[in-house]
């Protein structure tokens, strides 16, 4: 009687060593994933962190640059203006002395041509000696040789290629700036999964989740490590 009994009683002793078995392996794997769980949040949390403070500087700097164009494009401005009265100062002078060239009144040649800039007096003095009235190769007027050169015309399209390069800087940290704000987005993705893992009781659906997360923090972590710093 008694051996029936242990042999009946023996089923139900596996069978219960079996369900604590696997109970512990998963209570120790649902303790595993909230580990994980927890990591993805502190990294990820450490990353957003980071995503928008370099998203903040780098919009810094594209205000910044932006104001250095206007500031540069201005300066450009005024001396492309001074550059235009200069040249037509020398236009006029040597207009002037042209028609007392052609007159014949030294005296008012002479007057004229004392007044000269010396930015000018070079492409003049070039373009007296390539004899135009008999050198049908001469250039028409000294204002279309090399000689002829205003520095302050120079020095406006040097400011102008600043403008132009503050503004190709500006372009390349408002990009910066939203691919920051792009890996913050997929960072706060990664917050949701990994937050809302620990509220799951299903062990698979959670590791799912969590799967799904750590894939997106990796991708994250891609970007800002690749990802230029200010």
């Amino acid at each position: 009687m008694e051996s029936t009994e242990a042999k009946a009683s023996q089923p139900m002793t596996a069978a219960a060593d079996s369900a604590a078995r696997a109970h512990s392996r998963r209570k120790v794997l649902k303790h595993r994933l909230e580990t994980i769980s927890t990591v993805l949040l502190a990294v990820t949390a450490l990353a957003t962190s980071w995503s928008g403070y370099q998203a903040s500087r780098w919009g810094s700097v594209q205000t910044t640059k932006n104001v250095e164009a206007v500031g540069l494009r201005i300066e450009a401005t005024r001396a492309f203006t001074s550059a235009g009265q200069l040249q037509a100062v020398d236009i006029g002078l040597f207009t002037n002395w042209l028609n007392a060239y052609a007159a014949g009144k030294t005296e008012l040649e002479t007057f004229y041509r004392q007044r000269f800039r010396p930015e000018f007096k070079p492409a003049f003095e070039a373009w007296v000696n390539s004899h135009p009235r008999k050198n049908p190769n001469a250039a028409p007027s000294p204002f279309h040789l090399p000689e002829y050169r205003l520095a302050v015309k120079e020095s406006a399209t040097a400011l102008e290629d600043k403008a132009a390069q503050a503004i190709r800087d500006s372009e390349a940290a408002n990009q910066q700036s939203d691919e920051y704000v792009r890996t913050a987005v997929i960072l706060a993705t990664v917050l949701f999964f990994a937050g809302i893992s620990q509220q799951i009781r299903s062990v698979p659906l959670q590791a799912t989740m969590l799967a799904v997360a750590a894939v997106m923090c990796l991708m994250g972590l891609y970007i800002i490590a690749i990802s230029a710093v200010t």
